[in-house]
Protein backbone atom coordinates (compact mmCIF):
# COMPACT_ATOMS: atom_id res chain seq x y z
CA UNK A 1 0.00 0.00 0.00
CA UNK A 2 1.43 3.24 -0.92
CA UNK A 3 1.66 6.24 1.83
CA UNK A 4 0.80 9.36 1.41
CA UNK A 5 3.04 12.02 -0.06
CA UNK A 6 4.61 14.42 2.55
CA UNK A 7 2.93 17.45 2.04
CA UNK A 8 5.07 20.53 2.59
CA UNK A 9 4.85 24.63 2.73
CA UNK A 10 8.04 26.81 0.85
CA UNK A 11 8.39 30.18 3.10
CA UNK A 12 10.82 32.27 1.14
CA UNK A 13 10.89 35.57 -0.26
CA UNK A 14 12.29 34.97 -3.63
CA UNK A 15 9.53 33.65 -6.34
CA UNK A 16 12.53 31.72 -8.32
CA UNK A 17 13.65 30.35 -5.24
CA UNK A 18 10.03 28.78 -4.43
CA UNK A 19 10.01 27.50 -7.82
CA UNK A 20 13.69 26.38 -7.78
CA UNK A 21 12.82 24.30 -4.41
CA UNK A 22 9.00 22.98 -5.32
CA UNK A 23 10.87 21.51 -9.03
CA UNK A 24 13.16 19.63 -6.80
CA UNK A 25 11.17 18.74 -3.79
CA UNK A 26 8.38 17.27 -6.35
CA UNK A 27 10.19 15.37 -7.98
CA UNK A 28 11.04 13.38 -5.45
CA UNK A 29 7.53 11.28 -5.68
CA UNK A 30 7.16 10.91 -1.42
CA UNK A 31 6.52 14.49 -1.50
CA UNK A 32 4.42 17.46 -2.35
CA UNK A 33 4.52 21.31 -2.08
CA UNK A 34 0.88 22.24 -0.81
CA UNK A 35 1.58 25.75 -0.18
CA UNK A 36 4.25 28.86 -0.62
CA UNK A 37 4.81 32.26 1.37
CA UNK A 38 6.73 34.92 0.92
CA UNK A 39 6.25 36.79 3.84
CA UNK A 40 4.78 36.83 7.53
CA UNK A 41 1.34 37.05 6.86
CA UNK A 42 1.20 34.84 3.95
CA UNK A 43 3.46 32.22 5.59
CA UNK A 44 0.81 32.52 8.66
CA UNK A 45 -2.58 31.96 6.52
CA UNK A 46 -0.98 29.71 4.27
CA UNK A 47 0.05 27.57 7.11
CA UNK A 48 -2.59 27.25 8.84
CA UNK A 49 -4.84 26.37 5.62
CA UNK A 50 -2.99 24.04 4.05
CA UNK A 51 -1.53 22.39 7.77
CA UNK A 52 1.35 21.15 5.98
CA UNK A 53 3.54 18.28 7.12
CA UNK A 54 6.69 19.91 6.95
CA UNK A 55 7.29 24.06 6.20
CA UNK A 56 10.65 24.54 4.88
CA UNK A 57 11.37 28.07 6.53
CA UNK A 58 14.36 31.36 5.06
CA UNK A 59 15.33 32.65 8.34
CA UNK A 60 15.99 36.04 6.04
CA UNK A 61 12.87 37.04 4.66
CA UNK A 62 13.60 40.51 3.15
CA UNK A 63 12.82 42.59 5.23
CA UNK A 64 11.27 40.64 7.64
CA UNK A 65 12.94 37.59 9.86
CA UNK A 66 11.66 34.26 10.07
CA UNK A 67 13.03 33.81 13.52
CA UNK A 68 10.82 36.40 15.08
CA UNK A 69 7.14 34.79 13.87
CA UNK A 70 8.95 31.02 14.63
CA UNK A 71 6.65 30.57 17.22
CA UNK A 72 3.09 32.17 15.50
CA UNK A 73 4.00 30.04 12.60
CA UNK A 74 4.51 26.60 14.70
CA UNK A 75 0.96 27.82 16.44
CA UNK A 76 -1.01 28.53 13.52
CA UNK A 77 -0.32 24.54 11.96
CA UNK A 78 0.51 22.86 15.09
CA UNK A 79 1.07 19.61 13.74
CA UNK A 80 3.95 20.80 10.69
CA UNK A 81 7.34 20.08 11.56
CA UNK A 82 9.85 23.30 10.86
CA UNK A 83 12.64 22.68 8.80
CA UNK A 84 15.04 25.33 8.31
CA UNK A 85 17.04 26.05 4.83
CA UNK A 86 19.17 29.20 5.33
CA UNK A 87 22.30 30.68 4.19
CA UNK A 88 22.88 32.42 7.94
CA UNK A 89 25.94 30.40 9.58
CA UNK A 90 25.48 31.78 13.03
CA UNK A 91 25.51 28.94 15.46
CA UNK A 92 23.45 31.79 17.58
CA UNK A 93 20.81 31.85 15.06
CA UNK A 94 20.53 28.32 14.76
CA UNK A 95 20.03 27.18 18.60
CA UNK A 96 17.61 29.95 19.06
CA UNK A 97 15.55 28.72 15.83
CA UNK A 98 15.55 25.20 17.34
CA UNK A 99 14.41 26.70 20.79
CA UNK A 100 11.83 28.33 18.81
CA UNK A 101 10.30 25.61 17.37
CA UNK A 102 12.21 24.83 14.30
CA UNK A 103 13.12 20.99 14.06
CA UNK A 104 16.20 20.77 11.96
CA UNK A 105 18.21 23.05 9.79
CA UNK A 106 19.52 22.99 6.27
CA UNK A 107 22.19 25.54 4.86
CA UNK A 108 21.65 26.36 1.60
CA UNK A 109 25.54 25.98 0.52
CA UNK A 110 25.15 21.81 1.03
CA UNK A 111 23.86 19.22 -1.87
CA UNK A 112 20.11 18.81 -2.69
CA UNK A 113 19.85 15.94 -1.12
CA UNK A 114 20.54 17.00 1.98
CA UNK A 115 17.93 18.72 2.04
CA UNK A 116 15.46 16.23 0.72
CA UNK A 117 16.69 13.24 3.55
CA UNK A 118 16.42 15.99 5.84
CA UNK A 119 12.55 16.47 4.75
CA UNK A 120 12.05 12.76 5.64
CA UNK A 121 14.17 12.83 8.81
CA UNK A 122 11.96 16.04 10.47
CA UNK A 123 8.89 14.17 9.16
CA UNK A 124 9.40 11.55 11.24
CA UNK A 125 9.95 13.50 14.33
CA UNK A 126 14.10 13.45 14.49
CA UNK A 127 16.03 16.78 14.88
CA UNK A 128 18.12 16.81 11.60
CA UNK A 129 21.52 19.27 12.81
CA UNK A 130 24.40 18.62 10.70
CA UNK A 131 27.40 17.95 12.21
CA UNK A 132 29.68 20.96 11.80
CA UNK A 133 26.30 23.06 13.40
CA UNK A 134 26.32 21.01 16.38
CA UNK A 135 30.25 21.09 16.91
CA UNK A 136 29.94 25.01 16.53
CA UNK A 137 26.86 24.86 18.98
CA UNK A 138 29.30 22.61 21.84
CA UNK A 139 32.29 24.81 21.40
CA UNK A 140 29.98 28.31 21.81
CA UNK A 141 28.39 26.43 25.01
CA UNK A 142 31.54 24.65 26.06
CA UNK A 143 33.12 27.52 28.24
CA UNK A 144 35.43 26.23 31.29
CA UNK A 145 34.07 26.96 34.80
CA UNK A 146 35.67 26.16 38.01
CA UNK A 147 32.97 24.66 39.95
CA UNK A 148 30.46 22.46 37.54
CA UNK A 149 26.92 23.11 38.94
CA UNK A 150 26.04 20.21 37.11
CA UNK A 151 27.54 17.57 38.69
CA UNK A 152 24.52 16.91 41.29
CA UNK A 153 22.63 17.08 38.41
CA UNK A 154 24.31 14.22 36.87
CA UNK A 155 24.75 12.36 39.84
CA UNK A 156 20.51 12.31 40.09
CA UNK A 157 20.96 10.33 36.94
CA UNK A 158 19.90 6.60 37.03
CA UNK A 159 22.56 3.83 35.29
CA UNK A 160 19.19 3.24 32.59
CA UNK A 161 18.83 7.13 32.05
CA UNK A 162 22.73 7.41 31.24
CA UNK A 163 22.21 4.61 28.60
CA UNK A 164 19.28 6.53 27.35
CA UNK A 165 21.31 9.32 27.08
CA UNK A 166 23.75 7.65 25.46
CA UNK A 167 21.80 6.03 22.65
CA UNK A 168 20.38 9.74 21.99
CA UNK A 169 23.53 10.91 21.62
CA UNK A 170 24.22 8.42 18.59
CA UNK A 171 20.94 9.98 16.79
CA UNK A 172 18.58 7.25 17.37
CA UNK A 173 15.26 7.27 17.77
CA UNK A 174 13.06 6.10 20.75
CA UNK A 175 11.95 3.09 19.27
CA UNK A 176 15.67 2.00 18.00
CA UNK A 177 16.60 2.62 21.73
CA UNK A 178 14.22 0.75 23.16
CA UNK A 179 15.03 -2.30 21.05
CA UNK A 180 18.81 -2.00 21.73
CA UNK A 181 17.81 -1.90 25.30
CA UNK A 182 15.07 -4.32 25.28
CA UNK A 183 12.34 -1.88 26.54
CA UNK A 184 9.04 -0.27 25.93
CA UNK A 185 9.13 2.45 23.22
CA UNK A 186 6.88 4.35 26.15
CA UNK A 187 9.44 3.34 29.24
CA UNK A 188 11.67 5.31 26.99
CA UNK A 189 9.76 8.10 26.72
CA UNK A 190 8.89 8.12 30.67
CA UNK A 191 13.00 8.39 30.95
CA UNK A 192 13.52 10.86 28.39
CA UNK A 193 10.88 12.75 30.82
CA UNK A 194 12.91 12.31 34.15
CA UNK A 195 16.23 13.16 32.53
CA UNK A 196 14.88 16.43 31.04
CA UNK A 197 13.38 17.39 34.48
CA UNK A 198 16.74 16.03 35.74
CA UNK A 199 19.10 18.00 33.98
CA UNK A 200 16.83 20.82 33.71
CA UNK A 201 16.44 20.86 29.43
CA UNK A 202 14.05 21.49 27.20
CA UNK A 203 14.21 19.39 24.35
CA UNK A 204 16.02 16.68 22.35
CA UNK A 205 18.69 18.81 20.93
CA UNK A 206 19.22 20.54 24.34
CA UNK A 207 19.52 17.26 25.97
CA UNK A 208 22.26 15.84 23.27
CA UNK A 209 23.89 19.36 23.27
CA UNK A 210 24.52 18.80 26.93
CA UNK A 211 25.31 15.24 26.90
CA UNK A 212 28.21 16.55 24.51
CA UNK A 213 29.55 18.80 26.58
CA UNK A 214 29.42 16.55 29.81
CA UNK A 215 30.45 13.20 28.51
CA UNK A 216 27.30 11.61 28.77
CA UNK A 217 27.05 10.59 24.68
CA UNK A 218 30.16 10.49 22.04
CA UNK A 219 30.39 13.25 19.93
CA UNK A 220 30.41 11.60 16.70
CA UNK A 221 33.37 11.21 14.39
Amino acid sequence: MNQPPITIMIIDDHVVIRSGLRMLIEHDQRMQVVAQAGNRIEALERAAGSRPDVIILDLLLGDEDGLSFLPELCQASPNSRVLVLTGVQSADAHRRAIRRGALGIVLKEHAAEQLLKAIIKVHEGEVWIERSMMGSMIQELNKPTQVDPEVTKIKSLTDREREVIALIGEGLKNKQVGERLFISETTVTHHLSSVFDKLDVNDRLELIIYAFRHGLAKIPK
